[in-house]
């Protein structure tokens, strides 16, 4: 029976790549325009060097970008950058299809839902507020809230306290099998892989489904839940 779905965010709700090469890529239109002398390649060749090694969600790589490459930071190619990256975020943060109906047929089930993101909670509730999610779920786990990543066993515990579900009674959705897939396996949940989301080029998830759209979800949820309701009406039958 399964009684919660839990949610990785980023390329699983939302298109979170797409949106971050929109918008370094804008940002870095905007530091040309300033005043920056390098190729708009080599500019995002750097960039990305930097988030290779600092993170993803690294907040300072403009800063470390200029550092490395002027000796110092120059604030009005700074501040361009900053302002075209947070324009072009603005109009790249879309959520895949089918996202809130997905979450609405669910919710109509009675069933739990909740995120567990590797992302700093303040970029997770910005994300989830920007695009109107922040009302669809029951708890919301971040890094701060056990300070490990996936696939450590600590967030995938504590969604799982705070949504009252066991492992077997709860659904992980996520688009990274090393993370998100097999840390809720070795803890006993079913797992959901999202092809639509993977940036890896993944051939073997190693979930328990793999999925094309979000609102395949539904079906699986309901197929779970009618062998559950068989079972025990078969097992009552038997009583009487």
């Amino acid at each position: 029976m399964v009684k919660a779905v839990i949610f990785d965010l980023d390329n699983t709700l939302v298109d979170f790549m797409r949106m971050k090469e929109e918008s370094i890529d804008a940002a870095i239109e905007s530091m040309i325009d300033a005043g920056l002398n390098m190729s708009k390649d080599e500019a995002r060749d750097k960039i990305y060097a930097i988030y290779k090694k600092e993170g993803i969600e690294y907040q300072q790589v403009f800063d470390a970008f200029l550092e490395e490459e002027l000796g110092e930071i120059d604030y009005k190619i700074h501040a361009a950058g900053i302002v075209g990256y947070r324009r072009a975020r603005e109009a790249a943060l879309v959520l895949y299809p089918h996202v809130k109906l997905t979450l609405m047929e669910l919710t109509k089930r009675g069933l739990k839902l909740g995120v567990v993101s590797d992302a700093p909670r303040r970029q997770v509730w910005l994300r989830l507020c920007d695009l109107g999610l922040e009302h669809f779920f029951d708890a919301v786990v971040a890094f701060e809230d056990t300070n490990v990543t996936k696939p450590d066993p600590a967030p995938f515990r504590k969604i799982l306290s705070l949504l009252g579900a066991k492992p077997e009674e709860a659904l992980m959705v996520g688009d990274w099998p090393e993370r998100d897939i097999q840390g809720a396996l070795d803890l006993g949940m079913k797992t959901v892989f999202t092809r639509y989301g993977n940036t890896f080029g993944t051939e073997k998830s190693g979930a328990t489904y793999d999925i094309d759209d979000v609102y395949e979800l539904v079906g699986i949820v309901d197929g779970n839940n009618s062998k559950g309701r068989g079972r025990r009406n078969s097992s009552r039958h038997r009583s009487g």
